[in-house]
């Protein structure tokens, strides 16, 4: 399968995906935007983190009827959750991209998670049997999910601070005239 996102240097790139996946698509949404832009081993450390209710995954989006708790000020947020399930599912998958690291030769300790990409499943359909006879749908919603990993690339050293000139053009000089004169 394709996925939507191409990585600047697939070379040194790892990408995971897991397809109709039995979890909560708005929590496990919640989850990964939670770790995008993380390393592997902080992405880690922070879902084992939030299965034992250490920390919470804050829930910005998919946010009706979920409660405030403390721990979301950590991410400015006020309302948060601890989804299990979904923490899961998305440890496994980064289990399985320390793997692909390690199969391709790429440091796995120096990837970050780049692209993230969560999309809602076919929904299966049960059914729930009602007063009067009546039949009503008992349907879940399981998720797609992707992520990319890239390695950092070197930190590169500021230039030092170079003195340039200022050039003002006739209007900027009549605006500072302005605002210091009167």
């Amino acid at each position: 399968m394709r996925y939507t996102y191409e990585p600047r240097n697939p070379a040194k790139a790892v990408r995971v995906r897991g397809s109709d996946i039995r979890v909560h698509y708005k929590n496990t949404y919640e989850v990964c935007q939670a770790i995008k832009g993380m390393g592997l081993k902080a992405a880690q450390t922070y879902l084992e983190d939030v299965m034992e209710h250490k920390q919470v995954v804050p829930f910005r989006k998919f946010c009706g009827g979920v409660g405030r708790t403390a721990q979301a000020k950590a991410f400015k947020a006020t309302q948060g959750r601890w989804p299990t399930k979904s923490c899961k599912v998305v440890l496994g998958l980064l289990r399985q991209a320390e793997a692909n690291a390690d199969y391709k030769g790429v440091d796995a300790e120096n990837m970050t998670l780049t692209h993230v990409q969560v999309n809602e499943a076919q929904r299966g359909r049960r059914r729930t049997y009602r007063a009067h006879g009546r039949i009503g749908p008992y349907m879940n919603s399981p998720a797609n999910i992707e992520f990319i990993f890239e390695q950092d690339d070197e930190t590169v050293e500021k230039p030092a601070e170079s003195t340039r000139i200022v050039k003002f053009t006739k209007k900027q000089f009549a605006k500072r005239r302005l605002h210091i004169g009167n």
